[in-house]
Protein backbone atom coordinates (compact mmCIF):
# COMPACT_ATOMS: atom_id res chain seq x y z
CA UNK A 1 0.00 0.00 0.00
CA UNK A 2 1.39 3.65 -0.93
CA UNK A 3 1.42 5.86 1.31
CA UNK A 4 -0.54 9.63 0.19
CA UNK A 5 1.72 11.90 -0.69
CA UNK A 6 1.78 15.29 1.32
CA UNK A 7 -1.08 17.23 -1.25
CA UNK A 8 -3.33 14.45 0.03
CA UNK A 9 -3.46 13.98 3.79
CA UNK A 10 -5.29 15.41 6.57
CA UNK A 11 -3.62 18.78 7.84
CA UNK A 12 -2.81 18.50 12.13
CA UNK A 13 -2.17 20.75 14.52
CA UNK A 14 -0.50 19.87 17.91
CA UNK A 15 -1.79 21.32 20.62
CA UNK A 16 0.60 21.27 24.11
CA UNK A 17 -1.22 21.03 27.25
CA UNK A 18 -0.56 21.16 31.21
CA UNK A 19 -2.85 19.13 33.21
CA UNK A 20 -3.30 20.66 36.70
CA UNK A 21 -4.85 18.10 39.24
CA UNK A 22 -4.93 17.08 43.10
CA UNK A 23 -2.72 14.33 43.08
CA UNK A 24 -0.92 12.41 39.80
CA UNK A 25 -3.03 10.96 36.94
CA UNK A 26 -2.23 8.14 34.64
CA UNK A 27 -1.85 8.25 30.98
CA UNK A 28 -4.65 5.79 30.57
CA UNK A 29 -7.28 7.81 32.65
CA UNK A 30 -6.44 10.97 30.81
CA UNK A 31 -6.91 9.27 27.87
CA UNK A 32 -10.57 7.48 28.65
CA UNK A 33 -11.89 11.12 29.96
CA UNK A 34 -11.06 13.17 27.25
CA UNK A 35 -13.04 10.74 24.91
CA UNK A 36 -15.83 10.53 27.19
CA UNK A 37 -16.01 13.88 27.21
CA UNK A 38 -15.51 14.55 23.68
CA UNK A 39 -18.72 11.53 23.00
CA UNK A 40 -20.83 13.76 25.57
CA UNK A 41 -20.04 17.39 23.89
CA UNK A 42 -19.71 16.74 20.54
CA UNK A 43 -20.96 13.21 19.91
CA UNK A 44 -19.40 10.41 18.18
CA UNK A 45 -19.75 12.07 14.62
CA UNK A 46 -18.03 15.42 16.06
CA UNK A 47 -14.87 13.63 18.29
CA UNK A 48 -14.08 11.28 14.59
CA UNK A 49 -13.37 14.75 12.21
CA UNK A 50 -11.84 16.19 15.71
CA UNK A 51 -9.52 12.82 15.42
CA UNK A 52 -8.13 13.45 18.76
CA UNK A 53 -4.78 11.46 20.00
CA UNK A 54 -2.67 11.38 22.83
CA UNK A 55 0.75 11.64 21.52
CA UNK A 56 2.40 11.88 24.58
CA UNK A 57 2.21 12.84 28.45
CA UNK A 58 5.16 13.07 31.28
CA UNK A 59 4.86 15.03 34.48
CA UNK A 60 1.49 16.48 34.20
CA UNK A 61 2.25 17.83 30.17
CA UNK A 62 2.00 16.35 27.04
CA UNK A 63 0.98 16.95 23.39
CA UNK A 64 -2.45 16.25 21.96
CA UNK A 65 -3.09 15.67 17.67
CA UNK A 66 -5.93 16.85 16.11
CA UNK A 67 -7.30 18.03 12.77
CA UNK A 68 -6.38 21.86 11.58
CA UNK A 69 -10.36 22.56 11.06
CA UNK A 70 -11.34 21.36 14.39
CA UNK A 71 -8.79 22.82 16.86
CA UNK A 72 -11.43 25.04 18.71
CA UNK A 73 -13.70 21.75 19.02
CA UNK A 74 -10.79 20.02 20.62
CA UNK A 75 -10.11 23.04 22.84
CA UNK A 76 -13.89 22.99 24.27
CA UNK A 77 -13.77 19.43 24.57
CA UNK A 78 -10.42 19.93 26.53
CA UNK A 79 -12.17 22.61 28.55
CA UNK A 80 -14.92 20.34 29.76
CA UNK A 81 -12.78 17.79 31.63
CA UNK A 82 -12.83 18.70 34.93
CA UNK A 83 -13.03 14.96 36.99
CA UNK A 84 -10.17 12.14 35.87
CA UNK A 85 -10.83 8.74 38.17
CA UNK A 86 -12.53 10.72 41.20
CA UNK A 87 -9.35 13.46 41.05
CA UNK A 88 -10.23 16.85 40.42
CA UNK A 89 -8.42 18.32 37.12
CA UNK A 90 -8.21 21.25 34.95
CA UNK A 91 -6.52 20.59 31.33
CA UNK A 92 -4.88 23.98 30.62
CA UNK A 93 -3.97 24.37 26.62
CA UNK A 94 -0.28 26.30 26.60
CA UNK A 95 -0.66 26.70 22.90
CA UNK A 96 -1.24 24.92 19.21
CA UNK A 97 1.62 24.59 16.48
CA UNK A 98 1.71 22.69 13.07
CA UNK A 99 4.42 20.36 14.33
CA UNK A 100 5.30 18.51 17.05
CA UNK A 101 8.85 19.82 17.30
CA UNK A 102 7.39 23.53 17.36
CA UNK A 103 5.10 22.57 19.87
CA UNK A 104 8.03 21.66 21.78
CA UNK A 105 9.96 24.16 21.63
CA UNK A 106 7.79 26.79 21.98
CA UNK A 107 5.61 25.65 24.49
CA UNK A 108 7.37 22.71 26.18
CA UNK A 109 10.97 23.60 26.74
CA UNK A 110 11.99 20.97 29.30
CA UNK A 111 9.55 18.20 27.71
CA UNK A 112 10.91 15.99 25.32
CA UNK A 113 8.61 14.99 22.70
CA UNK A 114 10.76 15.41 19.45
CA UNK A 115 14.28 14.20 19.58
CA UNK A 116 16.03 14.43 16.53
CA UNK A 117 19.20 12.68 17.41
CA UNK A 118 17.41 9.36 18.33
CA UNK A 119 16.42 9.24 14.63
CA UNK A 120 17.68 6.93 12.77
CA UNK A 121 17.41 8.48 9.21
CA UNK A 122 19.36 11.19 10.72
CA UNK A 123 22.14 9.64 12.06
CA UNK A 124 22.57 7.87 8.52
CA UNK A 125 22.94 11.22 6.79
CA UNK A 126 25.20 12.61 9.51
CA UNK A 127 27.88 10.09 8.65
Amino acid sequence: MKILPPTLRNRKRYLAFELISEKEVPRDDLIKEIFSCASSLIGDLGSSECNIRLLSFENSKGIIRCNHNTTDKTRAVLATVSNISGTQAVIHILGISGTVKGATKKYLEEFEVFNPKEQSYLKEYKS
